[in-house]
């Protein structure tokens, strides 16, 4: 996300100013910094958090297969109307199963095959009982009709009515961390995707478009001062993901890039400067499907829309609001000449397509799937553009924005927050990751089919240990929990004696023992230090000559003196 969220480090504080340049109205956010010190602390979880974030019987007892989405968005009202229906098929013999949908809505009426179905609501829980038992290996459906008006709240509103410049509706959704729930009933958790897809038909007012995600099917004049869009989505999706946007609209199309349609979406007063920021497309697709292959949803086409805020990862349907300009909003948020090179939001949240929706974390806990592999393609994308020197520079810029704050994987199930560290620090241990496997040809290789096994899978991170230890030979399982799931980084502790320099480990996981490159640049020596226990290596030179090559290896360093 920008989300994903942008990264979460870089959206709070310019969500305001961003906003402001193209709407009447803005929700509030909290500063930059405000931001990244609330992502630095644990927070416990509320009731809220344990029955969202749990994994619960009444949500393992079903496989989610399809939502059909059908609403009416009011702009004066500031409401919405409408209804989901939900097809499953149960993996065990059940009456009951659970949905999400806040309490801010009101559920009308559950039915089943046209049946009344009992609602028990339990904070945004929402438990479902079937009029009869509902068997194993077989298909049912609940329509789930609802209203109200929906809270605008979080960084991106989640669940917008704005005015653009002109005075017109602007209404977007983005809910990655308030969750989906907020406006609409579904599953809302990552575990489990629909995996038939989605359909939509949103009402809007005539005058206005709605965009959302998936393959445009056509619009109909309903003849009462309304019109229907229908989308449709054919592979599976977070309910996260899932988008409304709404607003007088301008849309082109880019035309096709091998297989995958492309098409944008503006406002009128911003469609010039549209044109010609959203030409850096068709190259961040070919430097991602250079690594990985086909862009993951070619039956929904790529599409590219502006929004009021900075950015998400809305699947077939990228959130753009970076003011058309490369950099983030402008400037170079790393600080070492390359960011402003590209457009940020078109290449990190375009990233997402790849990881985030196609391979998917199965909990938030595990997010850093998402954020650490997307900020990686950051750097891909760098070196496919301006070559490895230039990544490389990119990638000791990202190093700076590296807090140590806590451990990247928060608790499972309970819908926990990972800290800022998700993006950078995850991304920095994938490149310390290339460094370990040490031939860029096989590292290529590995990517391309790492990505390729698991597309449109979700995973955890002990998933991603497994694969990545079989692939290269080597028990990874110390390297990748050294990295996510303690605070420090592992530090090279270095002590010279006379014509010989003692090395080790100093980490939390004792059997950490990554090989490590030291002494002198471009006339490296590998050593493998343990936890604990020194070793020693002959070096007759000075202790401040002594170098270790944290360029490629993400560690910190401390050197005793010679005594």
């Amino acid at each position: 996300m920008v989300r994903t969220i942008l990264a979460a480090f870089l959206c709070g504080g310019a969500i305001a100013s961003a906003a402001q340049s193209t709407m009447v109205t803005t929700p509030g956010s909290a500063s930059a910094g405000q931001r990244a010190k609330a992502l630095d602390e644990l927070k416990p979880p509320t009731k809220d958090d344990l029955l969202r974030g749990a994994y619960g019987p009444f949500r393992a007892n079903n496989d989610l297969l399809s939502y059909k989405l059908q609403l009416r968005v009011d702009p004066v009202a500031k409401s919405l109307h409408g209804s989901n229906t939900v097809r499953f098929r149960m993996l065990e013999d059940g009456t009951r199963i659970q949905l999400d949908l806040t309490k801010e809505l009101q559920v009308e009426s559950v039915t089943m095959e046209g049946k009344p179905v009992k609602v028990t609501r339990d904070e945004r829980g929402l438990f479902l009982d079937a009029p009869e038992p509902m068997r194993k290996g077989k298909v049912y459906e609940m329509k789930v009709v609802y209203g109200g008006h929906p809270v605008t709240q979080g960084r991106f509103g989640c669940f917008s009515f704005d005015k653009d410049k002109d005075g017109k509706p602007w209404i977007t959704t983005a809910c990655e961390e308030e969750g989906a729930s907020t406006w609409w009933p579904n599953k809302d958790q990552w575990k489990d995707e629909p995996q038939e897809g989605m359909e939509f038909n949103i009402q809007v007012p005539d005058g206005l478009m709605d965009v959302s995600n998936g393959r445009f099917e056509g619009s109909r004049d309903l003849g009462d001062g309304y019109t229907e869009w229908r989308w449709r989505v054919h592979y599976p999706i977070n309910s996260y993901d899932v988008a409304l946007n709404i607003g007088n609209y301008v849309h082109w199309s880019g035309g096709k890039h091998g297989g995958t349609t492309l098409d944008y979406y503006a406002l009128p007063q911003d469609l010039d400067k549209a044109k010609a920021q959203f030409q850096q497309v068709p190259t961040m697709l070919d430097a991602f499907e250079h690594y990985f292959g086909e862009y993951p949803f070619v039956k929904d086409g790529y599409k590219l829309v502006e929004v009021p805020y900075a950015g998400m990862e809305h699947q077939s349907a990228v959130a753009y609001g970076n003011h058309f300009e490369n950099g983030y909003y402008g400037r170079d948020w790393t600080g070492v000449g390359i960011s402003k090179r590209f457009d940020f939001i078109i290449i990190h949240e375009s990233g997402h397509e790849w990881f985030g929706n196609a391979v998917s974390a199965a909990d938030k806990c595990d997010m850093w799937i998402h954020e650490g592999w997307t900020t990686y393609l950051e750097l891909l994308y760098v070196e496919y553009r301006w070559g490895k020197d230039d990544m490389q520079k990119y990638a000791d810029g990202v190093r700076a924005k590296v807090h140590n704050a806590r451990a990247i994987i928060p608790p499972c199930g309970v819908n926990a927050e990972p800290p800022q560290d998700q993006y950078f620090k995850g991304a920095l241990m994938i490149h310390t990751l290339r460094t370990l496997v040490g031939d860029d040809q096989k590292w290529f290789a590995d990517l391309h089919d790492f990505y390729q096994h698991f597309k449109y899978q979700q995973i955890t991170t002990q998933d991603v240990v497994a694969w990545w230890s079989t692939r290269t030979g080597m028990d990874l399982q110390p390297f990748f929990d050294e990295y996510l799931r303690y605070a420090a980084l592992p530090v090279l502790e270095l002590k010279f004696g006379k014509d010989e320099v003692s090395y080790r480990w100093k980490a939390e996981d004792a059997k950490f023992a990554m090989p490590v490159a030291v002494g002198s640049a471009g006339k490296w020596t590998t050593v493998q230090p343990v936890v604990g226990s020194w070793k020693t290596m002959p070096w007759s030179g000075e202790a401040s000559s002594f170098a270790v090559d944290t360029e490629h290896y993400f560690v910190n360093v401390e050197k005793e003196p010679a005594k």
